[in-house]
């Protein structure tokens, strides 16, 4: 399940996070205009993937992994070696500017997501596909101007408690 909020103040999170969390994932965007969500608007969930999904759309736009046209098996057509013979159809086109290792515009997977799967049976099911893309996609969503959150744990939530503490200082800076 993921809970989807507008939190314009430090105030409305810490007032949000006491009534409906604490959750394992907070996830909003570090950038304006937002990409993919709307203005303040913040993503909580106790699945990371589940979280991941809502801010793609994926149930929306109705994702899903296919294989791709580029066969490495099929030496007729030309494709770039970086390239694996996965993608995700209705990829958000939001994302085509990103800079990614694991994915290039209208969501082509590189090689590097390939590179991440470990099963010793060598299945790469669409399933499997999925499972470790979201894994690297958890790794690389900061850079694309997300901030995300993942408290687990005392330590853990220290890093949303000191995000809290310098939103506070700025929300009493503008007047809030």
């Amino acid at each position: 399940m993921v809970e989807k909020q507008i939190l314009e103040t430090s105030k409305d999170f810490k007032q949000f996070w006491k009534k409906k969390g604490p959750y394992r994932y907070a996830l909003t965007c570090n950038e304006f205009p937002p990409v993919l969500l709307e203005p303040e608007q913040w993503l909580f969930s106790d699945d990371v993937v589940a979280l991941l999904k809502a801010l793609m759309q994926f149930d929306v736009r109705k994702m899903k992994f296919v294989k791709a046209p580029f066969n490495p098996d099929n030496k007729t057509i030309l494709r770039p070696e970086m390239l694996s013979p996965w993608k995700i159809n209705n990829f958000p086109e939001e994302w085509n500017i990103c800079v990614s290792e694991y994915f290039i515009p209208e969501g082509h997977l590189t090689q590097a997501v390939m590179d991440q799967i470990r099963d010793a049976e060598g299945k790469n099911d669409a399933a499997r596909i999925e499972q470790v893309f979201f894994q690297c996609l958890e790794q690389e969503i900061e850079s694309f101007g997300y901030l995300l959150f993942r408290c687990d744990g005392v330590l853990k939530n220290e890093a949303i408690r000191t995000y809290l503490d310098e939103w506070e200082k700025d929300d009493q800076e503008a007047g809030f």
